[in-house]
């Protein structure tokens, strides 16, 4: 990894899920911030400008499909979306989120892959 640190934005509604994925990922030398909405969310990308924002797909609100969509539509492919969810695949909104995102993980979320994914970011 470079000598920059991946800056990465955890999306997660269930804090303990947002807090142990960020405490893992900082173990492996990763920034890391946390937000537990889509709002905290995008204020986050806009002041940090993470390499990688990973987010929960089903949360209250807009949730994890409409938030990777409008990632997208202002980042383009600046920032890598990873979704995660632990529903099944035949929920409309993870099949829209895996449809738009870099790529997707089911929780648990096997933390070798993931850091496969991330480690090519720095």
């Amino acid at each position: 990894m470079s000598a920059h640190k991946v800056r990465v934005v955890v999306v997660d509604d269930a804090k303990d899920s947002a807090d142990t994925m960020a405490e893992l990922l900082r173990l492996n030398q990763y920034e890391v911030w946390t937000a537990g909405s889509e709002t905290e969310a995008l204020a986050l990308v806009d002041e940090y400008k993470p390499h990688c924002v990973l987010f929960d797909v089903v949360m209250p609100g807009i949730g994890g499909d409409e938030l990777c969509s409008r990632l997208r539509a202002a980042y383009g492919d600046d920032i890598v979306l990873i979704a995660m969810t632990g529903c099944s695949d035949g929920d409309p909104r993870v099949h829209r989120s895996f449809s738009l995102a870099d790529h997707y993980f089911t929780k648990p979320i096997d933390s070798v892959a993931l850091s496969k994914v991330l480690r090519p970011l720095g």
